[in-house]
């Protein structure tokens, strides 16, 4: 693959990252960064400790008086690296921008925590969100990016089937949704930059260890009936492209109102490594529009 064939606005970013960054041998080295990074200072940021023991990074908007919207965000990292504050920037935008409330949580990491402990951090996180007097509990969304994308379209059917927190949305920013991708050598062809196809291997391996994939994986899921209505953001030189295509069109075959948004030219994380690009900009709009349409119901 040329570079040209990337988004002209991204092809320098292109030139700059990494193929394959996440593997098991750089694993301590990638975290021991990460942690160095948390210990940052960061304004505006309130930083909880809920009751089950689980950071969350608190992002309110200005000037709000009373219950409103929120937002449940998950990070990602493959489901074996990252932290909450590395969407610190993204999460004050959109407090901002749609005077909503942003819990960013941080979450139990695979290998040592296989599924579903993420995800069971990610639900007490969703429900001590609902409790917040700040927030309406009725106009709740979740998101994520990546994998992060990936445990909130599992999250999606936790909640659907509990019934105890019904969101109004989901946000899935290249989800990283189907664990079979990392054997499909076709994608080989991709040059992708963040997360190939070993690393995905990899992330999936670490993160479902013994569990059943047909309970774990979201791909895997045969009835997509009842979710909230969801947004799907991908580029078409994304490792998850393919996959994110197909659980968009499942979702809408299931009668769940799906919004897709396909970015030529771009790579995993893109909006996120070229943020002040015009294409980062649009795919960022995209999102918060996705939210506020869906808040104003």
């Amino acid at each position: 693959m040329a570079i040209t064939d990337f988004h002209p606005e991204l092809r320098a970013a292109a030139r700059r990252l990494p193929r394959a960054p996440i593997r098991p041998g750089v694993l301590p080295a990638v975290r021991r960064l990460q942690n160095l990074q948390k210990r940052l200072p960061a304004p505006g940021v309130e930083v909880l400790t809920t009751a089950e023991g689980i950071t969350i990074r608190l992002h309110r908007p200005p000037g709000r008086t009373e219950p409103g919207p929120a937002l449940l965000w998950i990070h990602g990292g493959g489901y074996v690296i990252g932290t909450a504050q590395q969407d610190d920037r993204m999460c004050r935008r959109l407090a901002r921008e749609l005077g909503i409330t942003i819990a960013a949580t941080e979450y139990r990491l695979a290998p040592e925590h296989p599924y579903p402990a993420g995800l069971e951090d990610c639900y007490a996180a969703l429900q001590w969100l609902a409790r917040l007097p700040a927030v309406d509990p009725t106009r709740i969304a979740i998101g994520g990016a990546s994998a992060g994308g990936g445990l909130a379209a599992a999250l999606a059917f936790w909640a659907r089937d509990r019934g105890e927190v019904k969101p109004v949305a989901q946000l899935l920013v290249y989800p990283m949704l189907d664990d079979r991708s990392g054997h499909h050598t076709h994608l080989d062809k991709v040059e992708a930059r963040l997360w190939n196809r070993r690393s995905n291997q990899f992330g999936w391996s670490a993160y479902l260890r013994d569990a059943d994939p047909d309970s774990a994986v979201p791909a895997r899921r045969t009835d997509l009936g009842g979710l909230p209505p969801a947004w799907i953001g991908v580029g078409t030189l994304d490792l998850f492209h393919d996959e994110d295509i197909v659980y968009a069109e499942r979702l809408m075959a299931a009668n769940v109102p799906c919004e897709l948004e396909v970015v030529e030219g771009a790579f995993h994380g893109f909006d996120q490594i070229a943020a002040k690009t015009l294409v980062s900009q649009e795919f960022f709009a995209s999102q918060a529009e996705h939210l506020r349409t869906a808040f104003a119901v």
